[in-house]
């Protein structure tokens, strides 16, 4: 892993579980001087409620569309790709707060799942670009991923001819 893509890693697990929480509470805090605190409580049990019901029944639809592309012999690209969009909405949606479940329902009403969809093949496509750019490289250089070389592919001038002679 380079040394950027670390930083890139790092600053995202720091977003996830330092500032997405703190924004929640911040949130939460925020509707409960509006609503009031009993309110604020309840709006979180019905919305994990929803999530809950709404994960049941986008994971079913899910779950048949793929076995159904499975029975019929083609490749289940879009049904799997439903499938994790379900199991991300259905986490976000049944943790507590306001923003998780806005991102949490963005993934599961079948009315936004497309566009979520589209949003998921793009960041698989700049993962596996990325891969592959790494690999053709590494290939190209006769490098291990570690800057050293790699004896098992040294340039064919390296090559020393001989014979194999076993004792008996």
């Amino acid at each position: 892993m380079t040394p950027t893509r670390r930083r890139r890693s790092a600053g995202l697990l720091l977003a996830l579980f330092v500032v997405v929480p703190l924004l929640e509470v911040y949130v939460i805090i925020r509707v409960g001087h509006v609503i009031g605190a009993w309110w604020t409580i309840l709006l979180l049990l019905a919305d994990g409620a929803l999530g809950t019901w709404l994960v049941r029944r986008e994971g079913h639809r899910a779950w048949d569309a793929l076995t159904g592309a499975l029975t019929a012999g083609r490749m289940p690209s879009r049904e799997l790709a439903d499938g994790v969009l379900v199991l991300v909405g259905g986490t976000l949606m049944v943790a507590p707060g306001f923003l998780t479940d806005v991102a949490g329902a963005f993934c599961l009403v079948p009315l936004t799942r497309p566009l979520a969809r589209r949003v998921l093949a793009h960041v698989i496509a700049g993962r596996f670009s990325a891969a592959g750019l790494a690999a053709s490289s590494r290939r190209a250089g006769g490098f291990a991923p570690a800057g050293r070389p790699d004896p098992s592919r040294r340039p064919p001038g390296d090559v020393v001819q001989g014979e194999v002679v076993e004792k008996d």
